[in-house]
């Protein structure tokens, strides 16, 4: 009997990879695959790309050369949005096998039978505007929580993203397949799903970007809030210009969405905000941000912000700080901008030094957790619902609160996946 091909994954970047990644390790599993740890030594690596920073590019060239010096006959694949926007550049990487764009990547099991090590470099990829069709994706790799993909792609052309380049335009899942797949989770014991995709809010657009579904997000919410077994939701991210008043209202009432949004913002200047063609100014945040607050004080609410975009002064950058300073928001999510080839901020003058934009990225960081101290200690006393993971470290396990306070309390297999009431 011949031996089984071993195979090992590790992803970059955003949930939604996660996801995706998962997918593809239960598919090539299917095939016969048996899955491996990164570390240890598989026949087949897999890794799962991002490109929205350069560091993202730059740590999948260590990892192929990494694999290369720990087991050099082994097949290596690049699939994600590198791969997708530098299908070239990955190929000449030496040690890499196999380039999938976003078109390819969930055949990569037919592409394995095809291919051997020795052989020259294959790439498989076309252009982003061929891309259509929807793959439904989730992770399992713990049951306490996964994060199910319902969205993929985006129209925005926000001029410092290379996203939709590399995913092609906007396209979801139909809501009844989500809620089929919601029930698979729950069948597997999953308490918790994290909603994810690249531009969620925009949901009901159909496998090929076209508005055949009379969906959109805020039925699809209504809809799982309805599946049995599933105890938690989170919506992972929305963009503040989808994120709508009925949405805001559902979720303060309902006893499966939990009390937490994440609302990307970028700059907290509208001359910034116009500059990277964000489809909202500050003022429309603010409202999103007081109405959340007024129906769920307890509410966590988390911020993209990127710091040292072209033309960001020392005065934009402190109206940012100060915008952040005074909103009741948990903590900050705080990105350096990086240049990234073919976006339209390449055109915008005055470039920020690095040097600057690593010092503002310091002071956010600051703010971000000094608000996440103050939003803690304003729940200090209470007791509220956690959701523990089964994961021991030290003797410790961590879960997280409704609001999303992360708790580390001793190691109790007793408390992994249950939903317990909890003192702060």
């Amino acid at each position: 009997m011949d031996k089984r091909r071993t195979v090992a994954f590790h992803t970059l970047g955003c949930k939604l990879n996660y996801s995706e990644t998962s997918t593809l390790s239960r598919m090539l599993e299917q095939d016969g695959f048996e899955k491996k740890d990164f570390d240890g030594h598989a026949d087949v690596y897999v890794i799962n790309t991002c490109s929205v920073t350069d560091n993202a590019d730059k740590e999948c060239r260590q990892l192929v050369r990494r694999i290369q010096r720990k087991a050099p006959e082994s097949l290596v694949v690049i699939t994600g949005c590198y791969a997708q926007l530098k299908p070239k550049e990955i190929a000449s990487i030496p040690g890499v096998d196999l380039v999938l764009g976003a078109a390819e990547k969930f055949n990569i099991g037919a592409h394995l039978k095809e291919l051997a090590k020795g052989d020259s470099t294959k790439i498989s990829s076309c252009d982003i505007e061929d891309v259509s069709g929807f793959t439904a994706s989730y992770s399992l790799n713990d049951r306490t929580r996964t994060f199910l993909k319902v969205q993929d792609g985006c129209d925005y052309s926000c001029t410092f993203c290379t996203i939709p380049m590399a995913r092609g335009k906007s396209r979801s899942d139909s809501i009844a397949n989500v809620v089929r797949n919601a029930h698979e989770l729950a069948a597997a014991g999953v308490k918790e799903i994290v909603l994810t995709g690249v531009n969620l809010g925009d949901f009901g657009k159909g496998p090929d970007g076209a508005k055949q579904y009379e969906e959109n997000f805020f039925d699809l919410v209504k809809a799982l809030d309805m599946v049995e077994g599933i105890e938690r939701y989170r919506i992972s991210s929305i963009e503040p210009n989808l994120l709508t008043n009925d949405i805001i209202a559902f979720v303060a009432n309902s006893k499966k969405f939990m009390p937490h949004f994440h609302i990307p913002l970028q700059s907290g200047s509208n001359k910034i905000l116009g500059l990277m063609r964000r489809r909202y100014k500050r003022e429309l945040y603010t409202e999103r941000v007081q109405l959340i607050k007024t129906l769920m004080p307890h509410c966590a609410i988390g911020v993209d912000v990127i710091v040292g975009f072209p033309g960001e002064t020392e005065e934009d950058f402190m109206e940012t700080f100060n915008f952040l300073h005074g909103l009741d928001i948990a903590y900050l999510h705080v990105f350096t901008y990086s240049e990234r080839d073919n976006t339209r901020a390449l055109d915008i003058k005055p470039v920020v030094p690095i040097s600057v934009r690593n010092d503002r990225n310091k002071t956010l960081r600051n703010l971000s957790y000094m608000k996440m101290q103050y939003f803690t200690q304003q729940h200090s006393g209470q007791t509220r619902k956690v959701l523990f993971e089964g994961h021991e470290k030290g003797g410790m396990m961590e879960g997280y609160t409704d609001n999303y306070i992360r708790l580390s309390v001793p190691y109790n297999a007793a408390l992994a996946n249950a939903i317990t009431d909890w003192k702060i």
